[in-house]
């Protein structure tokens, strides 16, 4: 759990020296050392211990002196240097999409800010407006952000969520006496953000299972416990609730815990209209038990073939399941390859040779190497010299690989112009061409999308609506216009994986599959540790009604390749 507080402590790090003004390379290396710390899944205090802090890729001596003295001393002097003057609360203003740097900094020295409410309040009586720079349309973004920054408070990301539930799980499944244990709530129908973390189990001596919930290394405090119940907090942040039943009712409550709340909503209102009764504790016909034990028991009463956890939002899935027209989801079994990571030759932290080892080990047959290009410099954009590099060097590692194959690609700016950041006869040589949109976020960017889907070379649309689920609305983009134009171009769109955009979104991705679109899933991954990103995309492609047919990354390396030329 030391990753997490570390990361953190780099993140914030950079956002003070941004806020200071520091240099953009100076502030991104420590945002980068904070991605690659909370991504890391081995545990720092570990290989602290080991003297292995070098070894962990995009980790330098600098960085890791800095590890080093954290673990040591429980504190980071440079941090302390960073953050003097600055509050903490002052630090999570820059969460606020529209506010940036430079102006947080103005109100800050002019006004006075120094937290929400104080930006609240120099909005509505108008000294914000009146600082240089400042406009009615400036003003009018930062109070979006203010909403969607609020609104971001108290949930958790996807990514952030899933593997504290796996820890958690993994901990006490072999506790004597348990029969079944899961995620449940917002998590299990893979929502993009949660708030507390729900876990369900089943089984004999659930005392004894809420005890050893309740006793993990990594809780930090317990909220309760008791016979059936359990509540502890993570790092100090995260809470977890675990409720442990019954094994004859764990179906009905994994059903009812799972939600949504509208799904379940629908689904009792379908008892009752047969004379049924369904709770938590199972589905009763008067005082009799019909069902319970099972989740396929509890929806075969009530007619219904079993409803994934990710449709289980009101949105037609109940009809289907009536109507035996509920589509066969896309698994992850039905993903051959990732189809958008990023290598130490931009802003990834680890070599093609170490991603394509660690993406064969999770079962993948390919991956496509989508560095950024060379308009991105903030990213360690390549240029046409280090692309042709990186080619000869893809083409020496697929010699030697067996049963795995490393693709050819770039992600390519679209410029403001609608027009890409390489010409035609680079991008004509790569496998595969992924474009997106980096800059000037309200500059015609549906019409550059356009025009870039009507680029032969184009295989897909990167993050189409450019969002930052954390505090980013994202571009000013007619996404339906988009998705027209994908239709007719074949272009591809992408389910980018990466935890804080998940985008396409899901609601986005059931209108492309209903229009004929094709859609891509790339976990944006800058290093080993993020390729399980992933099952996120799965995720959400799962939401959106998708199935395996609907995805690129479910055919085969050669015959991506046929579709792609």
């Amino acid at each position: 759990m030391k990753n997490r507080q570390i990361a953190e402590l780099f993140e914030r790090l950079a956002d003070a020296l941004e806020l200071k003004g520091e240099s953009v390379f100076r502030v991104n290396a420590y945002r980068k050392a904070g991605r690659v710390l909370r991504d890391l899944t081995s545990d720092i205090e570990v290989l602290h211990s080991e003297g292995k802090l070098k070894e962990i890729p995009g980790i330098g001596e600098g960085i890791s002196k800095k590890i080093d003295e954290y673990l040591t001393t429980g504190k980071m002097s440079k941090y302390v240097e960073a953050t003097e003057g600055i509050g903490e609360e002052l630090l999570d203003l820059l969460g606020v999409q529209g506010l940036g740097p430079k102006t947080l900094a103005l109100a800050h020295d002019k006004l006075g800010v120094m937290n929400l409410e104080d930006l609240k309040k120099v909005i509505g009586d108008g000294a914000l407006a009146r600082l240089p720079g400042m406009g009615e349309k400036r003003i009018e973004n930062i109070v979006k952000g203010i909403d969607l920054f609020e609104k971001a408070k108290g949930r958790m990301p996807l990514g952030k969520a899933v593997p504290i539930a796996r820890e958690i799980v993994e901990a006490i499944k072999s506790e004597k006496g348990l029969k079944e244990i899961s995620p449940a709530g917002s998590l299990r129908r893979m929502a993009e953000t949660v708030g507390d973390i729900d876990i369900l189990a089943a089984g004999a001596r659930r005392l004894g299972i809420v005890k050893s919930f309740t006793q993990l290394p990594f809780v930090t405090d317990v909220l309760a416990s008791g016979d059936t119940k359990g509540s502890v907090m993570i790092d100090g942040e995260t809470q977890v609730d675990l409720r442990v039943v019954k094994r004859a009712a764990y179906g009905a409550a994994l059903q009812y815990f799972t939600g949504s709340k509208s799904h379940n909503v629908k689904l009792r209102t379908m008892a009752r209209a047969k004379g049924l009764r369904l709770s938590e504790y199972g589905i009763f016909k008067g005082a009799k038990k019909i069902a319970g034990a099972k989740e396929e028991d509890v929806y075969g009463a009530l007619g219904l073939s079993w409803i994934p956890p990710e449709l289980r939002e009101d949105r037609g899935e109940v009809e289907a399941a009536q109507s035996g027209k509920l589509p066969a989801l896309v698994e992850e079994v039905d993903i051959l390859g990732d189809l958008h990571v990023h290598s130490s030759y931009s802003d990834g932290s680890s070599s093609i040779a170490e991603l394509a080892a660690a993406a064969k080990k999770l079962g993948l047959k390919y991956i496509a190497i989508c560095d950024h290009s060379k308009y991105a410099k903030y990213a360690g954009g390549i240029d046409e010299k280090a692309l042709a590099r990186q080619a000869k060097e893809i083409d020496e590692l697929n010699e030697r690989l067996r049963g795995f194959r490393v693709l050819k690609g770039i992600e390519v700016d679209i410029l403001r112009d609608g027009s890409l950041d390489f010409t035609d006869h680079i991008l004509e040589k790569l496998d595969i061409v992924v474009a997106s949109i980096h800059s000037g976020f309200r500059q015609n960017v549906t019409q550059r999308m356009m025009r870039a889907m009507r680029n032969p070379h184009v295989d897909v649309i990167s993050h189409p609506t450019g969002r930052l689920i954390s505090r980013r609305e994202g571009y000013e983009v007619d996404i339906q216009a988009v998705i027209k134009t994908a239709a007719e171009t074949g272009t591809a769109l992408e389910i980018n994986a990466y935890y804080d955009r998940l985008d396409l979104n899901d609601l986005n991705a059931k209108k492309a599959k209903e229009m004929g679109v094709k859609m891509s899933i790339g976990t944006d991954s800058h290093g080993v540790e993020t390729l399980w990103f992933l099952s996120l995309g799965v995720g959400v492609a799962r939401r959106g009604w998708l199935e395996g047919k609907d995805l690129l990354n479910s055919l085969d390396a050669d015959d991506l390749l046929r579709r792609n030329k």
